[in-house]
């Protein structure tokens, strides 16, 4: 009887053990606010506006480390202003295509996240629909894209999840009349539903 237990409770550890190795895969959508500025060079002041951000995630993970691609249209707004009180409203659109790395503590459906990791931002305009920007990504063509990178935390409950990030741009954006290239710093704050 003995040896049965001690077998059992072996059996019993060594699937617990190796359900942490095993990986899974999730997928969900996920939208939320995103306050955008950006660090200007000269005379140039910028300040905070409220945009969007809406797409797809897929999370694959295993022996507690996941890896998380995503992919999102996302508004971006901020105004300029000039020394002499000037405002210049900046207003685009990008797909963004963060690749996070990170980890998660929790059990029973409820888990704390951390993520970090590159995101490549495609302007969309009337030269790059939102299709062409995502063709580029899928050939890797980063030619004249914005590079950033993301660092964030996340809640998880059963489905849903929110996530609290902030980006800080790595490549300067554009060059226009009013002053140098900008680099672009964005705090979101989203909400995610796992479809599986």
């Amino acid at each position: 009887m003995k040896k049965i237990i001690l077998s059992a409770l072996f059996i019993c550890s060594s699937m617990m053990a190796f359900s942490q190795i095993l990986p899974s895969f999730q997928f969900g959508l996920k939208g939320g606010v995103n306050m955008t500025k950006f660090s200007t060079e000269g005379t140039f002041k910028s300040e905070n506006r409220a945009g969007y951000y809406g797409g797809i995630w897929a999370r694959i993970g295993a022996a507690g480390i996941h890896l998380q691609p995503e992919m999102y249209i996302s508004g971006k707004n901020t105004t300029l202003k000039d020394a002499n009180g000037f405002e210049n409203k900046v207003d685009f659109t990008s797909l963004d295509i963060p690749v996070l790395v990170g980890t998660k503590i929790g059990a029973a459906g409820v888990g704390i996240r951390l993520n970090t990791g590159p995101v490549v931002s495609f302007v969309l305009n009337k030269d790059q629909s939102v299709s062409a920007a995502a063709s580029d990504a899928f050939k890797g063509n980063f030619k004249d894209q914005n590079f950033a990178w993301q660092f964030g935390a996340g809640l998880d409950v059963s489905k849903l999840g929110i996530d609290l990030r902030y980006e800080q741009g790595l490549s300067k954006i554009g060059k226009d009349g009013y002053s140098d290239a900008k680099k672009l710093g964005l705090f979101t704050l989203g909400l995610a539903y796992r479809l599986f």
